[in-house]
């Protein structure tokens, strides 16, 4: 009889996993936070929770999708990263992923928010 196990023999594989998930869903935070911080909130922390619930949201929806687009295709390949490798070289290569995902997401954003606010003002 055949059972189906996982393809790998490392078993924190998912922790990794989950951390890489974790990892952008704290710096997703913390860039909602930055951004509360930079316009003067005097709550910034609350209402970075907040915007992570899309409770207002700053961008035009064309570039809402692209930016989440972005968001979760790093996040998919920094957790593909840390499934697909082991050992020195896993910390490494989601080291690597997650810096250039989240410099593409913040670069991204910074360029549409920009364009945003020159179109609205």
């Amino acid at each position: 009889m055949y059972l189906a196990r996982g393809s790998s023999d490392d078993p924190y594989v998912w922790l990794w996993v989950l951390g890489a998930l974790a990892l952008y869903a704290v710096i997703s935070y913390g860039l909602a936070y930055r951004a509360r911080a930079r316009r003067g909130s005097s709550h910034p922390a609350k209402d970075a929770v907040h915007d992570l619930k899309d409770r207002e949201d700053p961008q035009p929806p064309e570039y809402r999708l692209a930016s989440r687009a972005i968001m979760f295709c790093g996040a998919g390949l920094t957790a593909l990263a840390a499934y697909l490798t082991s050992g020195a070289l896993r910390v490494v290569t989601v080291g690597l992923t997650a810096l250039v995902a989240v410099t593409v997401w913040a670069w991204f954003d910074h360029r549409t928010r920009s364009r945003a606010a020159v179109q609205r003002g």
